[in-house]
């Protein structure tokens, strides 16, 4: 089986999965999939935010919280993501963090805008310096409690990940 194949294979899933949750009012049309550098599928998930009241349960949140504990790592260098999406602004930042550098996705922010959903918006409001500064505040006394357990985490010589 030639890779644009089995990419397919596994977009295949994700889609199945969405539209399995989709219609059972899980969550949204998102469906994504982890799979490794042999693309062997790790993990296969859908949006479920719905169901479980959770705005954070994005197709691949949990694709890559699932694809997490079955290896049993935070580390998911090697793997790759493919979504029926182009990952939100979370899911983009929880793919960076879990070491994923390759996504392949089918639609894009603006397919998910023309349905009524905000991820382009998101990327609009960063990428203008937060035009709302109501949303994000900084305080100078709080920092300063904040800026004592970062120290607190680096004299323990804590993990960085």
């Amino acid at each position: 089986m030639n890779n644009d194949t089995r990419i397919k294979d596994v977009m295949d899933k994700a889609i199945a999965e969405a539209k399995k949750t989709m219609n059972a009012d899980v969550g949204g049309p998102f469906g994504a999939a982890i799979i490794d550098s042999n693309g062997k599928i790790i993990s296969v998930a859908s949006n479920s935010v719905l169901k479980d009241h959770d705005p954070t349960a994005h197709a691949e949140m949990n694709a890559i919280r699932m694809a997490g504990e079955k290896l049993g790592t935070h580390d998911l260098t090697g793997c790759t993501l493919v979504t029926t999406a182009y990952p939100c602004p979370m899911c983009l930042g929880a793919t960076i963090w879990a070491n994923i550098k390759h996504v392949i996705y089918g639609c894009r922010p603006k397919d998910a805008e023309a349905i009524g959903f905000r991820d382009d918006f998101i990327y609009r409001f960063i990428r203008d310096d937060y035009p709302d500064k109501k949303v994000l505040v900084l305080t100078e006394k709080l920092r300063e409690q904040c800026l004592d357990l970062f120290q607190e985490y680096k004299n323990k010589e804590k993990t960085i990940y």
